[in-house]
């Protein structure tokens, strides 16, 4: 693949790039496309150990932080940003004020694909599903040359892809780590899986779960919830980390019913055109 494709995560915290999206990122890295991470929070509430030893936010967040950017080099990732939200804080935003860190980001970064959490925020967690709002929001502001942000040209997205479980892929999850249910503003909230009619998109990742469950490993913090992982034998790892699938929020270079295999598919036709035309855009 060429060297000039880039493709940008928007994420919540630490170790969803790996958890959520791992085999994705490390497959397109291994490939020669160049791979970038942006991370709301450090999670400096994710505490999974005994709650005398919580060290504190700060601290955490310097853990988690530092746990990162060791999975982002197992990733292959070419660049790892935060934008400096408290973890479990990212709804409450000022909206104008996240979605320009994010069109910033987008203009300088200039990516053909962003990935980032479906609607439902995979099961319910108000970080995934403000993040992914926000996401779609900056894509949106970032190709509109009469938005001020940043010092960059302005900048289209071609491909938006929201990151969707497959109900055997959440079935996985849910066999290992139990019953994946957080309770927010007093109703409860599941996995949410896509139906098979909905996904767009389909990734081989098999080569790169091996890749996967090391850059998750290096979530050290983490591993209390994580650990039970550790147990289960390679079959397991193989099948979970192995398919990835998404849906195509939009896309400028490729449309209709037909599964794809590939994020970029469409975009080595139109990338170059397009990128021509930046200068006319940003008048």
């Amino acid at each position: 693949m060429s060297k000039s494709l880039k493709l940008l995560a928007i994420l919540a915290h630490p170790d969803d790039e790996s958890m959520a999206i791992g085999g994705a990122l490390a497959k397109y890295a291994a490939e020669g496309v160049e791979t970038y991470l942006i991370s709301a929070t450090r999670g400096e509430r994710g505490w999974f150990g005994p709650a005398e030893d919580y060290p504190g936010p700060e601290a955490l967040g310097h853990i988690r932080e530092a746990e990162l950017y060791a999975a982002a080099d197992v990733l292959g990732l070419q660049e790892v940003n935060f934008l400096d939200y408290m973890d479990g804080e990212v709804d409450q935003a000022d909206p104008a004020e996240i979605i320009a860190k994010i069109v910033t980001h987008l203009r300088r970064i200039r990516p053909q694909v962003v990935l980032t959490f479906d609607p439902y925020g995979l099961y319910g967690h108000p970080d995934h599903i403000a993040i992914s709002q926000y996401t779609t929001a900056a894509i949106v502001a970032a190709a509109d040359p009469s938005c001020e942000i940043g010092t960059g040209l302005s900048h289209r997205v071609s491909k938006l892809y929201y990151r969707s479980f497959r109900a055997a892929e959440g079935a996985a999850y849910q066999s290992a780590l139990g019953d994946l249910v957080m309770t927010i503003d007093g109703a409860k909230r599941r996995l949410t899986s896509w139906p098979s009619w909905a996904i767009t998109t389909r990734l081989d990742t098999s080569a790169y779960w091996a890749q996967v469950w090391q850059a998750i490993s290096c979530h050290r913090s983490q591993l209390p919830s994580f650990q039970v992982f550790e147990q289960l034998p390679v079959e397991f790892h193989q099948n979970l980390w192995g398919i990835q699938t998404y849906y195509r929020a939009f896309s400028f270079a490729n449309g209709g019913r037909k599964i794809e295999d590939d994020l970029f598919t469409g975009i080595d036709q139109t990338v170059q055109p397009y990128l021509m035309q930046l200068p006319l855009l940003a008048r």
